[in-house]
């Protein structure tokens, strides 16, 4: 069938997170089912300059935008879905992150900036900004495309509309009066629509008013439901409940493959696992760390933030340098985190190293030349850096949440015996069991160097390829096109006995 994938970023066009990851690597996979996937984006400078060959299809004349709205047509690099970029200079012909200015701050036009891309994404769905091509269903992702389904809701015919929630901490919240300013039709503004405490909420167009939801994984579909992590909207998901799914996001296996990865310093697999050895030595050489095989190489990537538990790290630094540990960080975020990691590197040369900002090539390095993975999330939707992780043989070490939980198997006795332990797993929101994890993994990696390394060989052998997540999706589909509700919680979780979630493996390889 015809779908349209609306994302505010995708790789390899625009990247701030996990959002462009998935956007990026999805619609290959779901084409190899035999959709037609097409991917509407901003025209970001990035964007334009990465599309490559681009031609007009339309030009849009939307509400509360004066001048005209380019739609282009492309294809997204290395891949051959096709490619819509929204072209409005005034709102997307801007420096740097597609939401942050300079200085970090937002925007302060966001409101108007997605609207605009919003109102595009509609006239797409409906066939007006391209004649030659209408999908049948319209797959929006986080707030930036909420109210995508809100202005759909009010048209007849229409396609059929999927919102996935990929972090409900952004919300997309405004002012009121921003309701008016952007010219949206009145019957949005109620409680079962856009209205949120006299506030207006993109994420909440969405929720409300697409025919199906969907998370990123199972365990966060359930999670959401609950006050401590619905940030509000626990009431309006609970009531939508029939209408949501979890499904386990995926990665795209030939990018994140150490058999074949370009950007590390050795490839390796399964068989050849002495040459990630050799990584972790040039890991340690390029950031001026002692050279060595003996210390456990901890790393850390991602966003620092105290959501990804980057304040619990910093308040066991101290203790872990006491012990034959090194830190590599890659990352960046809120700015008292970031000089804070940097303190700590000054302060502890020879074990702790720090970059931030993001680089890609650093990224698939420290994957492979690291012993273990930290991702201490007070709340984890999916996470993908988990399954990079396990796929390049490095250990993560993680709260026990959202889609950690779905995607790591506990060391303990059982699972080991099994050889189904792909991690080290906590539950507690503390400084204290993240530090009690950490050295429970430095004593695997010293004194029971063969258990460690069925944990290595385990991760290496898990299926964290979008085959399923695709699959799923694409029933998904088909019951929202023919007007079907389809059964919630979409992915159930596999669970052993003892709790720890069954192990996705790549068909065909045995764990051991």
């Amino acid at each position: 069938m015809e779908i349209l994938l609306c994302a505010s970023e995708a790789y390899p066009l625009i990247k701030t997170g996990g959002l462009a990851e998935v956007c990026g690597s999805l619609p290959a996979a779901l084409a190899r089912l035999g959709h037609d996937v097409r991917l509407a984006l901003p025209a970001y400078p990035a964007a334009l300059e990465g599309a490559g060959a681009l031609h007009e299809v339309s030009r849009l004349r939307l509400r509360a935008s004066d001048p005209p709205v380019r739609v282009l047509r492309g294809t997204l690099p290395g891949s051959r879905t096709g490619l819509y970029l929204i072209d409005a200079p005034a709102y997307f012909n801007r420096p740097g992150n597609p939401y942050l200015q300079p200085d970090g701050r937002d925007w302060p036009d966001n409101a108007a900036r997605f609207a605009l891309f919003a109102r595009a994404c509609a006239a797409l769905g409906l066939g007006t900004a391209d004649s030659n091509w209408r999908p049948r269903l319209l797959h929006c992702n986080d707030w930036q495309t909420g109210l995508v389904p809100a202005l759909l809701s009010r048209q007849s015919p229409r396609p059929a509309t999927l919102f996935s929630i990929h972090n409900l901490a952004y919300q997309g919240l405004f002012p009121a009066a921003t309701f008016q300013a952007l010219e949206l039709p009145d019957a949005l503004w109620s409680i079962d629509g856009l209205e949120f405490h006299n506030q207006l909420s993109f994420i909440k167009g969405g929720i409300a008013n697409a025919d199906h939801i969907a998370t990123v994984s199972p365990s966060y579909a359930r999670e959401i439901r609950d006050e401590a992590f619905g940030y509000g909207l626990d009431g309006l998901l609970r009531h939508r409940s029939a209408h949501l799914s979890g499904i386990l996001n995926g990665v795209d296996v030939e990018r994140w493959n150490p058999a074949s990865d370009p950007l590390i310093a050795r490839r390796y697999d399964v068989h050849r696992l002495q040459h990630k050895l050799f990584n972790k030595f040039t890991l340690q050489r390029d950031h001026a760390l002692p050279v060595n095989s003996q210390p456990l190489l901890l790393s850390y990537v991602g966003r620092l933030v105290d959501q990804k538990g980057v304040d619990m790290l910093l308040e066991i630094v101290d203790q872990l340098v006491r012990h034959p540990i090194q830190l590599v960080v890659l990352g960046n975020g809120e700015r008292r985190l970031e000089e804070q990691l940097l303190a700590a590197a000054h302060r502890y040369p020879r074990q702790i190293a720090v970059t931030i900002g993001y680089d890609e090539r650093l990224a698939h390095r420290i994957a492979a030349g690291s012993d273990a993975l930290l991702m201490p999330s007070r709340y984890e939707p999916c996470g993908l850096s988990q399954m990079y992780a396990q796929l390049y043989g490095t250990v993560p070490i993680a709260r026990r949440t959202g889609g950690l939980r779905d995607t790591i198997v506990d060391y303990n006795q059982t699972t080991l015996a099994a050889r189904t332990a792909t991690g080290l797993c906590f539950d507690d929101d503390s400084p204290q069991a993240l530090l009690a994890t950490c050295l429970g993994a430095l004593r695997l990696y010293r004194d029971h160097r063969v258990d460690w390394w069925k944990l290595v060989i385990a991760g290496m052998q898990q299926d964290f390829s979008w085959t399923r997540g695709a699959a799923r999706y694409s029933a998904l589909y088909a019951a929202l096109v023919r007007g079907e509700t389809p059964h919630a919680d979409t992915v159930p979780t596999q669970r052993h006995a003892d709790g720890a979630p069954e192990p996705l493996r790549r068909a065909g390889q045995p764990l051991h």
